[in-house]
């Protein structure tokens, strides 16, 4: 069963997207911002479930307090191809506070030169924003390139972080 919450927040309202685990609690597999690019949308048959993401919104208005520096939320781990999957285990490891290009996260899954390009579009669809901290991957020049939620966006949470001054 498909579970959804409305969470408010300094970006706009963001919308988490889970399935239910025993107990309960919700196993997160989207988070949405809005006008973002390839946001989810509540679909028929979607059951509106505060409550079980509880622990995922609490996490969040502590990041957004810089209160927290990583998430520990449970993750869908059956979103996206192999390939994306491995980019975003590689963008769980970029320390809060700091950055890293989209070359150096093609080094690190393997795939330098041309593969900047497929690592760049594995970012961009990336599903858990904020909590996936994509944000936190920049152009090789410093420059803030696209963010899927808007680079306004992608400023902000890195001035949180304490990155841009």
């Amino acid at each position: 069963m498909t579970v959804y919450a409305y969470v408010d927040g300094p970006l706009g309202e963001m919308l988490l997207v889970g399935r239910l685990a025993p107990g309960g609690r919700a196993v997160l597999r989207s988070l949405s911002l809005p006008g973002q690019k390839g946001a989810v949308v509540v679909e028929d048959g979607w059951t509106p479930a505060p409550g079980a993401f509880e622990e995922v919104a609490g996490q969040l208005r502590e990041y957004f307090a810089g209160e927290r520096e990583r998430f520990e939320v449970p993750c869908d781990d059956g979103v996206g191809t192999e390939f994306q999957r491995r980019v975003w285990r590689v963008l769980e490891d970029v320390p809060y506070g700091s950055t890293v290009s989209y070359g150096e996260i093609a080094r690190r899954v393997g795939s330098a030169g041309a593969g900047v390009r497929a690592v760049g579009t594995a970012i961009g669809r990336n599903p858990l924003l904020v909590v996936r901290p994509c944000h936190r991957v920049i152009g090789a020049d410093g420059a803030l390139r696209g963010y899927a939620a808007g680079v306004e966006r992608k400023e902000r949470l890195l001035g949180l972080e304490g990155v841009l001054v």
